[in-house]
């Protein structure tokens, strides 16, 4: 199984009666490449899928990878963290240093003596490891996840035969819900949620005073919550702190997700929230008879302004500056997105910092290089900056106006307005005023400016102001001007 012969993996370590299934199905059985654990908090979770990669490591030579949902939590709660009852850490255990080649501290990195290497990452910062092609991948707190990641990263384990497991405890009937649904219908994964009537790793007076100190520490009703979730691995508990937990408990009654198409007769717009190390966000909606169509969502991070114009027109877009002037080159169509072709625009909603540095170029800010491809006319004028709290609102009131398409895209910006909660603060028990910065924090951001945005009234164009480039020269700005006396724009 591995080039160490002295050493039997799992090292001072085997599971326990409950865990047998999974084990076995997963590690002995090397057909089985989907597991779906919905175990109670302190079942072994992580033990299990530290302890079972480092076996499945020595079984094929290739990268693994270990996730968390943030990458400032994978450090704490994996790589730094101590066994209580050893006193070692997690990852000497789990990975024993006889059978290690190196260990790399700044980047979370063990490299075996047989050539495989395991890494620890988060589902927020996983592009940057995308060159090392996972033949495996342990998504950790799942249900806290960036689901896209998911997205992103299967065709890599499909093109290389690999695994995926998913362990967590519930959070809402949000995507790990509906991964653990799918599994279970599949007959090639492995599915089980456990909570600790099976496991039994708590006697029923130390429930009793869990119960007890979730609820002295959060709350009764948060306490409960919590306590359902986190032992009895409950979907229908309630999301902690959402923001918009009432507007979707409506929108659920009243049907308002379902097949609400693209309608030719009406424009489409936008809202973005910008971003260039973090995601850029856009939604895109229809105003139709006073409601709100919303028809397609994206989200990205680390792309530019000619991206994004290639996402709302379907097909590759390219924004050069030849000698200060913006220059636009259109390429293919993109299959996956054709139908944004149909998209007849007259509002993209850029955020206030669209006129600032975010993802600017050469001088250039993202207003401009979009004018550049949709006309001034509409990314003129910039959202309303209004204050976080009042933007809230603006959403809420959009949610009472909004039906959603029911399509994948949509669905996964749903996902992310329906997990958008406050930040909890343990000092004071209570949750702060500010949100808890995660995966949704974009998506729910240009929906507070899709809020504020969609009922401002269009100006005319006589009556927008006039927008030259910004290093445009005296001539430039004359052949504009009589272009615009004259009935051109």
């Amino acid at each position: 199984m591995n080039d160490t012969p002295d050493i039997i993996l799992p090292l001072n370590w085997e599971p326990r009666s409950y865990q047998l299934p999974a084990w076995n199905a997963w590690v002995r059985d090397e057909t089985t490449r989907h597991l779906e654990l919905i175990w109670n908090r302190r079942a072994g979770k992580d033990d299990v899928a530290l302890n079972g990669t480092c076996v499945k490591a020595h079984q094929r030579v290739a990268n693994y990878w270990h996730m968390l949902p943030l990458h400032n939590q994978v450090r704490k709660a994996i790589w730094d963290a101590v066994n209580p009852k050893t006193g070692l850490r997690r990852i000497d255990e789990a990975f024993p240093k006889e059978i290690r080649e190196s260990t790399r501290d700044n980047d979370m990195l063990i490299r075996f003596k047989n050539g495989s290497t395991w890494q620890c990452l988060g589902s927020d910062n996983f592009q940057n490891a995308i060159g090392s092609t996972p033949a495996g991948i342990v998504y950790s707190e799942w249900s806290q996840a960036n689901p896209s990641a998911r997205g992103y990263l299967r065709p890599i384990l499909t093109e290389n035969n690999g695994w995926q497991v998913y362990i967590t405890t519930p959070r809402g009937k949000n995507h790990a819900y509906k991964t653990y649904m799918a599994a279970k219908q599949n007959p090639n994964a492995f599915a089980q949620l456990l909570t600790v009537d099976d496991t039994k790793v708590l006697t029923p007076e130390q429930l009793v005073e869990e119960m007890a100190e979730y609820v002295g520490t959060y709350g009764q009703d948060v306490g409960e919550a919590l306590y359902q979730q986190e032992y009895y691995c409950s979907f229908d508990a309630a999301i902690l702190g959402a923001y918009y937990g009432s507007e979707f408990a409506q929108i659920d009654k009243q049907g308002r997700i379902r097949s609400v198409p693209h309608d030719p007769d009406y424009p489409v717009r936008t809202t973005f929230d910008l971003g260039r190390t973090d995601d850029t966000s856009i939604w895109w909606y229809q105003i139709v008879g006073g409601e709100l169509h919303i028809i397609d969502f994206h989200t990205s991070s680390g792309k530019d302004p000619g991206y994004y114009a290639g996402q709302l027109l379907g097909k590759q877009v390219v924004i050069n500056i030849e000698y200060d002037k913006l220059v636009v080159e259109y390429g293919d169509t993109l299959p996956e997105i054709a139908h944004r072709q149909a998209y007849k625009y007259d509002r993209l909603g850029l955020p206030h910092d669209a006129k600032a540095g975010t993802l600017a170029a050469q001088g250039k800010t993202t207003q401009e290089q979009l004018a550049k491809v949709f006309g001034w006319g509409a990314t003129s004028p910039l959202v309303r900056n209004l204050s976080f709290d009042d933007g809230i609102k603006a959403g809420r009131l959009a949610l009472n106006r909004a039906y959603f398409d029911d399509n994948e895209r949509v669905m996964e910006g749903i996902e992310a307005l329906r997990q958008y909660q406050r930040e909890w603060d343990d000092d004071k028990k209570m949750f702060k005023d500010r949100h808890l910065h995660n995966w949704c924090s974009h998506p729910a951001d240009a929906w507070r400016y899709l809020g504020v945005d969609w009922q401002e009234p269009r100006p005319k164009p006589e009556d927008r102001p006039m927008q030259f480039p910004v290093q445009g020269k005296f001539n430039d700005m004359l052949a504009i001007n009589k272009k615009r006396r004259l009935g051109g724009g």
